[in-house]
């Protein structure tokens, strides 16, 4: 009885914090699953993909590749760049992580972008264990991308429109992203960083390569200035 109240408690503390997840995860999600429909994948592939791969912005990448000539290298390089910012946001989540036991597995899976953003933030409340907060969260995010990548799924069976500019609902979920971390003054340096390296990786790297330099230099910077950007 104890342990079923810790666990409702959790919920009901975290749910109201995954809200702006689940509209954009409604959107986006809905999205990837009508993509998937428009070129020839039905509702089980999008939620298989979700589901297992769950990459977010490498599952709309993949989109491309699953129509073209199948290319082992290139989809690992690929993968690898447009994923590789989960490496560095996943170490920084080792220490609040710590002490979960076997919590770390399922949470470690279903870290996404807006988890991470979530996750780092904002702390449980008084009575609420760490781990069935974090918990909830997770999987809460999880159940709405796989959820709304299904009726995406579903509704494209049924829909069919010129789907150009779709792909587009994943950039501009992380531009909204950013705007809400930089309402928060102590954010601003740190993103105004991130946003200085990014164009500096763009000038020298070119729009194809950008990413990984980009991720190197923001980690060396909040690594090298962390006292004054925190300050």
């Amino acid at each position: 009885m104890v342990y079923q109240r810790s666990w409702r408690m959790a919920f009901q503390a975290a749910f109201p914090a995954t809200i702006p997840v689940l509209t954009g995860y409604l959107c986006l999600g809905m999205a990837y699953g009508l993509l998937m429909a428009a070129n020839g994948y039905g509702p089980l592939w999008s939620v298989l993909m979700s589901a297992i791969g769950f990459g977010g912005s490498m599952q709309y990448a993949a989109v491309s590749i699953l129509v073209t000539a199948f290319g082992p290298l290139q989809a690992f390089l690929l993968t690898l760049m447009v994923n590789a910012r989960h490496m560095f946001y996943g170490l920084s989540m080792l220490e609040r992580y710590k002490g979960l036991g076997w919590a770390r597995f399922p949470l470690i899976y279903t870290l996404s972008d807006e988890t991470f953003s979530l996750v780092s933030t904002v702390d449980p409340p008084e009575g609420v264990g760490r781990r069935e907060f974090f918990l909830c969260i997770s999987l809460l995010d999880y159940s709405y991308w796989v959820g709304a990548t299904a009726l995406g799924g579903l509704l494209g069976s049924f829909i069919m429109f010129d789907t150009t500019g779709l792909d587009f609902a994943l950039t501009a979920l992380f531009v909204v992203l950013f705007l809400e971390q930089w309402k928060g003054k102590e954010h601003r340096p740190a993103g105004a960083a991130g946003v200085a390296c990014a164009v500096v990786s763009l000038v020298v790297f070119g729009p194809d390569n950008l990413v990984i330099p980009a991720m190197v230099m923001i980690l060396a910077v909040l690594l090298g200035g962390r006292k004054l950007l925190c300050a």
